[in-house]
């Protein structure tokens, strides 16, 4: 049996490529691995290659969910991002998103941040 907030991640990972693929995303890849790093979503809006962070949270009594996306984090998914653009030899341009999902009451509130860092350039 999974842990409480495993099932809450994957849930939230759910909603998130529900709520992408309503506004004409495309999925390329999901959960993927480099190493120790995951990228939750890799997906393509129009001609640009978009890392999605998918943060959930069940309410933000500790902060809100975009809030756990550290400077280390970032590095740690940029590092992955490229070795994903050389692996897969993509020359689009590249970004990166947070989509933070919390629970209010017994809906998903979903808040999309585009362009939300940027580690380095593509």
């Amino acid at each position: 049996m999974q842990s409480p907030h495993i099932q809450t991640g994957q849930e939230g990972e759910r909603i998130a490529l529900a709520y992408l693929q309503k506004k004409g995303y495309i999925l390329l890849s999901k959960n993927w691995r480099f190493g120790k790093i995951e990228l939750d979503l890799i997906m393509r809006s129009g001609e640009t290659i978009v890392f999605i962070e998918v943060k959930t949270r069940k309410h933000n009594d500790f902060g809100y969910p975009e809030e756990s996306v550290s400077n280390a984090k970032q590095a740690k998914i940029a590092t992955a991002a490229e070795a994903y653009i050389a692996a897969f030899k993509i020359d689009n341009q590249a970004r990166f998103d947070i989509l933070a999902i919390t629970r209010v009451q017994n809906n998903w509130d979903i808040f999309h941040i585009e362009d939300a860092f940027y580690p380095f350039d593509i």
